[in-house]
């Protein structure tokens, strides 16, 4: 039986887990307070879920998703995700992680970065660009006219392709976006990050503006994501916008 790992059990997690649920794998939650805080996730996802440490569910897993602030990142169990496919969803925001100046200056892309913490694991970018809300909104089967895609990024092609074989089965198309270098093709801020999916994406991008006053004003974040219905990407599309997004450095971002 595949056993998909969490380590991260957020808004992002723990909708990704209920797709794996439902396609038949077996999942293991964890996050940074113990698997005692997820008593009510796991019973509300039932009999296919149980709660772990971090590296429990890192050594569980057939895949481990990781979702999770990146300034947590050197904690990730390196050894324990040694030979494994990691599904990296972080992205960096400064107002929350602090400063990178490698990152700032488009010296390294996020994904890179953690992989190279993780290095005997087999990262590949995936999940990061999609709101969460999207994610069970969007799923469907295989075959499905409506079907969505999610840029990929990675630099072994075993586990690019293990990865798209899992997304493939929790209810999306996927699209290469090449090596780690590339990723930052679906990074915040960029022409496939969130807004294609939206159904109403001059909201979106409202609510997004006065979040980005509020960041910059030093004040507390307090705007959130408006509620959305979602609306289809398909691969094509995803790969124009893939191709032609030009690259904006997180130092030039509005959400800093």
């Amino acid at each position: 039986m595949a056993t998909l790992g969490f380590i991260g059990s957020g808004s992002i997690g723990t909708k990704i887990a209920r797709l794996a649920i439902a396609a038949g794998i077996d999942v293991v939650l964890s996050n940074s307070r113990g698997p005692q805080t997820l008593t009510e996730t796991v019973a509300e996802l039932g009999e296919r879920a149980r709660a772990a440490t971090p590296e429990e569910a890192a050594r569980a897993g057939d895949w481990v998703v990781v979702s999770i602030p990146l300034a947590a990142y050197r904690q990730l169990p390196a050894a324990a995700l040694a030979g494994k496919v990691v599904l990296d969803t972080i992205n960096y925001y400064p107002f929350r992680d602090g400063e990178f100046e490698v990152l700032n200056s488009g010296g390294t892309t996020t994904s890179e970065l953690v992989q190279k913490h993780l290095a005997g694991a087999k990262l590949v970018k995936a999940f990061n660009n999609i709101n969460d809300q999207h994610i069970p909104a969007l799923a469907r089967p295989a075959g499905a006219a409506d079907r969505s895609a999610l840029p990929i990024a990675g630099d072994d092609p075993e586990a690019k392709a293990s990865a798209a074989a899992l997304i493939d089965r929790l209810g999306f198309d996927t699209v290469d976006a090449g090596p780690l270098a590339e990723s930052w093709r679906f990074e915040p801020e960029t022409a496939a990050y969130v807004v294609p999916y939206c159904a109403d994406t001059d909201t979106w991008r409202v609510a997004m503006a006065k979040l980005g006053e509020e960041v910059r004003s030093g004040g507390p974040a307090q705007t959130r994501p408006p509620k959305d219905p979602g609306t289809p990407l398909p691969a094509h599309r995803l790969r124009t916008l893939l191709a032609e997004t030009p690259r904006v450095l997180p130092a030039d971002r509005v959400l800093r």
